[in-house]
């Protein structure tokens, strides 16, 4: 490092401290390399896109292709091995990284939320939650870097990660869902009514005092 900034090493000490202290500031400038691509896919996702679902998976794609890359998994692995020596390393990464992009995009997400284009009410565990759909199996599936994912399977990840958040975020898919769960509810008052209604018409005296729920089992 001495020699790329072309002056001697007291003088990086001299800047840094000492190599604890220079080796926290490595970590924090890569988080922030890696940090400005994600930011910059983030940045893509307004609240005038026309298909929110598509949207969400390009995004989540592209996510993917920045967390997946050669540089961000060495940060990965460097910290994972580093952690229990420099137990503050894990707050430097972090907010010089993951936490900026899920800030950004709990922001953009709430934008959507203000168009009505999502149902949500806490944009950052919203961010949060979409973040691990598609961090967690891409990193099983990559064996912490050491497999690379092929393109099509980190689409398939995108995908499935945007169908399991837009079922518990999205307009269409909440209605829809409301819809069905209405129904099945009404369908399984009648089927309770009637089961009543049999109890009940086996006592004589019980026979006219629900002869006018016929109309609405039928219904």
């Amino acid at each position: 490092m001495a020699d790329a900034a072309s002056v001697a090493k007291p003088t990086v000490y001299n800047h840094f401290g000492g190599k604890e202290d220079l080796f926290q500031e490595a970590m924090a400038a890569t988080a922030e390399r890696s940090t400005a691509r994600s930011l910059a896919v983030v940045a893509g996702l307004t609240g005038e896109v026309e298909d929110v679902a598509a949207s969400l998976s390009d995004v989540g794609y592209r996510l993917l292709l920045c967390y997946s890359s050669e540089d961000g998994w060495a940060l990965r692995r460097l910290l994972y091995a580093e952690i229990v020596r420099f137990p503050d390393l894990f707050d430097i990464v972090r907010g010089h990284g993951p936490r900026q992009v899920s800030e950004a995009l709990a922001d953009r997400l709430a934008r959507l939320a203000l168009a009505g284009r999502l149902r949500l009410t806490e944009p950052v565990r919203a961010a949060e939650q979409f973040v691990a759909l598609l961090t967690g199996p891409a990193e099983g599936r990559a064996v912490l870097g050491t497999r690379v994912v092929p393109d099509d399977e980190l689409r398939a990840i995108a995908e499935a990660a945007v169908d399991t958040f837009t079922r518990a975020f999205g307009v269409q898919e909440r209605e829809g869902r409301a819809g069905a769960e209405g129904a099945f509810a009404l369908r399984w008052l009648k089927l309770s009514i009637a089961r009543f209604l049999g109890v009940v018409g086996a006592v004589p005296c019980g026979r006219a005092s629900f002869g006018g729920y016929g109309g609405f089992l039928a219904g």
